[in-house]
Order: C-alpha cells, then structure tokens, then sequence
C-alpha cells in the first residue's frame, strides 16, 4: 500500500457538493482506503485570477495502485462530475491532483510526482498540513508545516468548516 495525499478544489456550482462527491468516488476506488480529509478551505484564485474563489481541501488514501493508473481514474472521476477543461486554471466543478505518492518521484510529460507546485501553494499547503504536518517533501527534505512557513504564495486561505473532517 502507497500513502498518497491528494488535493480537491472547485469554484462551479455547490462547492462543498462538488467535494464531497469527489470523495465519494475515492472512497469507492478500488484496491484503496480513505484516511483522512482537511476541513474546507475558501482560497482566492491563483494564476487566472478573474474567476470565483475555490473551495478547497485535502485527502489520504492508501492505495495499491500505481501512479498513472490512480491519475486515470481521477480523470475518470473530474469528468464523470461533468469538468470541461475549456482552458489552463479555469473554472472548474471539480479539480484533483496527486500531491504526493509516498516518497516516489515521478517526472513524466502526463504525471509529475510530487506535484511540481506544491510548495508554491497556499491554498494547498495549508490544508495539507491539517492531515500531514510532518511528513516530509521527498526533494525539498521539509515537513509540510516548514513548506507552510516558507510558502510565498501570498494569497489568502480561510477555513470555513470542518464538514469534511466531520463527515469522513
């Protein structure tokens, strides 16, 4: 089994819907476990910035598949919930990406592991840090809590509820 941490955001339609119905799909992913879920997080959009804030959130799972097919059937599960990718940042009912796959590294055109703007980012950083404060970036040799502390994202991040710490 592989500790992996993913990341969830959306800014279309219910949100928090969006969120818990994402992680309804991973619950029923086979040869994998959930583990633990972030409360929800509202985040200010980052790169394409004219668009709806984010509602944003962060999961375990352990998994025995391998990398490129749990990133199929998170592909599978963002267009089963209807996302179009009209372009790069956009909105979107549902966004789910690989954080983290234990201590793997992947650097492939289709699938970068650990994701390559991890320690950019605030919005995920933030609620990673709620599920996995002291696990340690496989290149950068920091804890999630020390990327937290040095992250230069300067948007904001603002936890809103724990519903999905609550619910799973």
């Amino acid at each position: 089994m592989h500790r992996v941490y993913l990341s969830l955001g959306s800014n279309v339609g219910d949100r928090a819907a969006n969120l818990y119905t994402a992680i309804d799909h991973l619950r029923a992913l086979e040869r994998t476990q959930f583990l633990a879920a972030s409360a929800l997080y509202e985040t200010q959009p980052r790169v394409v910035e004219d668009q709806p804030d984010f509602l944003n959130a962060c999961v375990a799972i352990e998994t025995q598949l391998n990398p490129h097919v749990l990133l199929a059937e998170l592909i599978k599960i963002e267009q089963t919930m209807g996302r179009v990718r009209l372009f790069d940042k956009g909105p979107r009912e549902i966004d789910l990406d690989v954080l983290l796959f234990g201590q793997v590294q992947i650097n492939d055109p289709d699938l970068q592991i650990p994701h390559p703007a991890l320690c950019e980012r605030a919005f995920v950083l933030v609620p990673l840090a709620e599920i996995a404060a002291e696990v340690r970036h496989p290149t950068h040799q920091q804890t999630i809590s020390q990327l937290v502390e040095n992250c230069p994202d300067t948007g904001w991040v603002r936890k809103v509820s724990d519903p999905l710490a609550a619910q799973y």
